[in-house]
């Protein structure tokens, strides 16, 4: 990711992206460089033109992503929720008897 970074630092400067420069900024963040990523990075952009990758990354609607352990976590509060329900529906039917009986007993 570093690799892509400096190239995006690098565009967003106004710099030519090649593999001099990037190797600058690379050395400049203190990061151990690799030659071969470098060589292969700069050649892979040559085709690229970065301003309409950019402008189709933010045009393009963002789909969050959620955890591996997100699902299971989502579960238990619809669970819960379930559960209260099918309490809260026992509460008032138990309190729809609650008043035909009362009702009732008025009538006797």
């Amino acid at each position: 990711m570093e690799y892509v970074y400096a190239s995006l630092l690098l565009h967003s400067a106004g710099k030519e992206i090649n593999e001099e420069n990037v190797k600058k900024v690379l050395e400049a963040a203190g990061i151990q460089v690799d030659e071969v990523k470098i060589k292969m990075l700069v050649a892979a952009l040559k085709e690229v033109k970065i301003d309409e990758v950019i402008k189709q990354a933010t045009a393009a609607p963002i789909v969050p992503t959620a955890a591996p352990t997100a699902p299971a976590q989502a579960a238990a509060p619809a669970e819960e929720k379930k559960e209260e329900e099918k309490k809260e529906e026992k509460k008032e039917e138990v309190s729809e008897e609650e008043i035909a009986e009362g009702i009732a007993s008025l009538f006797g």
